[in-house]
């Protein structure tokens, strides 16, 4: 198998100013078109790598990067979902890489890292990024038909689904 230039990782705390800035750098890049720029003009490195930290300490790994030498180029979250009335067991709550990394293969390497076969996973997209929702689809998540604005801006968010793979049924001898 042919090495990769990355390396997949738990979130450490060397990594977190670099997270930020890999943070920030895919939501300028993803995310011109649907968020308010004023919104992306005001992220701050420095507000952001201490947000990665209290996230770090607080839910041990939970995040992981991928690194090309010691600069985040990508990034991927799970964990126990953060809904109120949580509709599945875990949630895949950030996964996000640089552009120049698109198609390259480091997307499924975080998405090894971070799903679990056997759980049910929700996430949630904004409505308007069909590219990440067939992304997604290609992980087995489906919409569910759910909606809410998001957090930061007054774009809707859809949430989508990933049931646990079946268990495979053995044939009796």
């Amino acid at each position: 198998m042919a090495e990769h230039a990355w390396r997949i990782a738990p979130l450490a705390a060397e990594h977190t100013r670099s997270l930020a800035e890999c943070h920030i750098a895919c939501w300028r890049e993803a995310y011109r078109d649907l968020v308010p720029q004023h919104v992306l003009a005001a992220f701050d490195v420095d507000r952001r790598a201490d947000g990665w930290e209290r996230i770090r300490v607080r839910h041990p790994g939970s995040t992981v990067v991928a690194l090309v030498a010691d600069t985040v180029v990508g990034f991927a979250g799970a964990g126990p979902p953060g809904d109120e009335t949580p509709v599945t067991a875990w949630e895949l709550s950030a996964m996000y890489v640089r552009a120049t990394w698109y198609g390259s293969g480091l997307a499924h390497d975080l998405m090894r890292a971070v799903l679990r076969p056997d759980t049910d996973t929700s996430l949630w997209v904004f409505e308007d990024n069909p590219r990440a929702q067939a992304f997604y689809r290609k992980y087995g998540f489906e919409l569910d038909g759910t909606r809410r604005v998001e957090d930061f801006t007054p774009a809707m968010q859809v949430r989508m689904i990933r049931r646990r793979a079946p268990v495979a049924l053995t044939r009796r001898r």
